[in-house]
């Protein structure tokens, strides 16, 4: 099942389709939109122009949350800042919103527009709006009243929405397909080689390497900064915590409905299908010929399916898919953007009870069964009254805690008396031992803005208080020791690791490409390798429409390439390949060249489709580059401190 979940990629169609997911599932232009114009400044507060149309504060602030959610559905679970950070949102929530206005400016270039009749024609089809198939207005007016949307700001997003499809698809069409680019994808598909290699790497070779106190003593003096340890700081601190006053919070009706009221995107439930599927299994090494015998055993047990037989017992018998195989196929419930597009477009589109035909994915051959389904739409606060008034008291008692310790702060300030903080509140005082900016605190893990504070913190102070977790931390710093370069005495192990690591390096370089001159000279690799501590393996036959992906060895455009133009007369590349601080000799076992023979006219038509979808995402994809570097994009400093925090990460 796993395998089935969308790859987590950034390419550039993948970010363009955010903004057209609302043309299948409204629920995102409710969280892109669902605010109108009325974020900080509105457009006069703009954080980004392109080609002199702007994006405000409020719109950029919606589209991150959006692309959050996305994420936090995607893993399950909310992200953390930190977590955040690493995956790029807002940069990722840039690009998106340039992408977006290029390509609506493209739009206006080419003289596109949506008329009324295709604008309401789109509202109409989406599900969340009809009732028994039809569409309500009624209904569409009180969903869109859920939202605290009007219809006029609606339907100006959904028209946009429909324009950026128009022009996509105009784009794409442009697209052409040569005999020439057929022939090419076929050998890239069916041309297979296979690789020996040998890892060299410079952890090995770290014990060969000659130290003595001279040597130290050079290479501490280039590189004392690098030894610098840095300032370091300790607590003594008492927490406010939330569960302390939790007992205290009473609740009215009124504060529970007014809660929900300002919350309802919270239960707000996604369009869900649940499926169950057999999967049969290809892979890009299968030929067609093992393709086509996948699609016809799937046609067959698809008869049975259909003829009534137990889909459970099918998928037990049949599906490839492992982890639902055993579960008599169940993929559970799933919304949209968690199953490949090709899945996700037919599951969708079946009622409860109603198998699909086969279905064609990156992953092979697919029977789909349509087992329940789930309207998208907001639940009642009688369904989640216990919820609502759990988040509620959460979020009161987090207040109570914050304003606790701020009246114990005021109380205290001028004293910087922690001890009479915590008498007062019936708190126990906590002590951490030294830590750096970078390190995590003891009791308290990492936490940027409570290091922050406690390293710009006076000594014999009370620091205002820090929330952390929902809890308000109030602290003084108990020690704090200024950065210093230690004496070499004191760092002399670390000294000696660090010169053998570097000097490693070297000397591993230096064994691969001796290897890889007796390689060249006719030995074999595996009588070189043999008898010494080193990696060696082999890749197996792969084709060279796995890209820059060399099985074993990793991503490397050099290597794949240098690969695919080595002989058996001639199998040593002519260089040692740096891999991941590793250096590693290759040489080619096996060729198997592509069978022209084979190229049969329905297989050219196939791979006409497949390759004319590949020539349209990179159309789509370069007019795009293209767009941006002639654009002129102005990012205001705001949002360019965001992006540059981000990177530093």
């Amino acid at each position: 099942m796993l395998d089935l979940i969308r790859k987590k990629q950034r390419s550039v169609l993948v970010k363009i389709v955010f903004w057209t997911i609302i043309a299948a599932f409204v629920g995102t232009i409710f969280l892109v939109w669902g605010k109108g114009d009325s974020g900080p400044g509105g457009d006069s507060n703009a954080v980004l122009h392109v080609n002199g149309d702007a994006v405000s504060y409020a719109e950029y602030q919606m589209a991150y949350q959006n692309l959050r959610q996305q994420m936090e559905q995607r893993f399950g679970r909310s992200l953390p800042p930190e977590i955040e950070k690493q995956l790029g949102l807002n940069a990722q929530t840039h690009d998106m919103l340039v992408n977006r206005l290029l390509l609506l400016q493209e739009a206006d270039r080419r003289d596109l527009e949506v008329g009324k009749a295709e604008l309401r024609q789109a509202i109409a089809e989406i599900p969340a709006f009809q009732k028994d198939g039809q569409f309500d207005r009624t209904l569409y007016q009180q969903v869109l009243a859920y939202q605290h949307l009007d219809p006029r700001t609606f339907e100006r997003s959904m028209r946009e929405q429909l324009l950026l499809s128009k022009v996509m698809d105009a784009i794409r069409q442009e697209a052409a397909v040569t005999d020439q680019d057929i022939e090419t994808e076929y050998r890239n598909r069916n041309e297979k080689i296979a690789l020996g290699f040998v890892k060299f790497s410079p952890g090995g070779f770290e014990n060969k390497v000659a130290v003595n106190g001279d040597l130290l003593k050079s290479y501490f003096s280039e590189h004392r900064e690098e030894f610098r340890k840095p300032e370091k700081a300790a607590l003594r601190y008492v927490v406010f915590s939330p569960e302390k006053y939790i007992g205290d919070v009473t609740l009215q009706e009124d504060a529970v409905r007014n809660y929900y009221e300002r919350h309802k995107d919270r239960y707000w439930v996604a369009e869900q299908v649940k499926a169950s599927h057999i999967l049969f299994r290809t892979t890009p090494a299968l030929d067609e010929d093992g393709r086509r015998k996948k699609r016809a055993l799937a046609e067959q047990v698809l008869e049975k399916a259909r003829a009534g037989k137990n889909f459970a017992e099918l998928a037990r018998l049949h599906s490839d898919d492992a982890a639902s195989a055993v579960k008599g196929g169940d993929l559970g419930y799933f919304t949209h953007g968690t199953m490949v597009p090709e899945f996700e477009s037919v599951a969708f589109t079946l009622a409860p009870g109603e198998i699909s035909g086969v279905v064609e994915t990156p992953l092979g051959f697919h029977i789909i069964k349509c087992e329940g389904r789930i309207e998208a739409g907001v639940k009642p606060l009688d369904d989640v009254r216990d919820e609502v008034r759990d988040s509620l008291r959460q979020d009161l008692a987090r207040q109570m805690a914050l304003d606790k310790a701020m009246l114990a702060y005021s109380a205290q300030r001028q004293s910087g008396d922690l001890d009479a903080v915590a008498q007062a509140n019936g708190l126990r005082i906590r002590e951490t031992g030294l830590f750096g900016r970078g390190d995590a605190i003891d009791g308290l893990g990492n936490d940027q803005e409570l290091t922050a504070a406690a390293f710009a913190q006076k000594a014999d102070e009370l620091s205002r208080p820090v929330v952390r977790d929902g809890s308000a931390i109030v602290f003084v710093v108990k020690e704090r020791r200024a950065s210093f370069v230690p004496a070499l005495d004191e760092v002399r192990g670390e000294v000696e690791r660090a010169y053998r690591r570097q000097e490693s390096v070297g000397l591993a370089r230096q064994a691969a490409e001796a290897m890889l001159k007796e390689l060249k000279a006719g030995k074999k690799l595996s009588d070189l390798a043999r008898g010494q501590s080193l990696e060696m393996g082999e890749t197996g036959l792969f084709p060279r429409s796995y890209g820059n992906f060399v099985p074993s060895l990793g991503n490397s455009e050099e290597l794949a390439r240098t690969a695919f133009g080595l002989t058996l007369k001639k199998p040593a590349a002519d260089r040692v390949f740096n891999l991941d601080g590793r250096f590693v000799v290759v040489a080619l076992t096996s060729r198997v060249e592509a069978d022209p023979s084979k190229l049969t006219e329905q297989l050219r038509d196939e791979l006409r489709t497949s390759v004319l979808a590949s020539k349209q995402e990179s159309m789509l994809g370069e007019l795009l580059e293209k767009l941006k570097s002639e654009a002129n994009i102005k990012v205001e400093p705001a949002l360019q401190s965001i992006l540059e925090g981000e990177k530093a990460l």
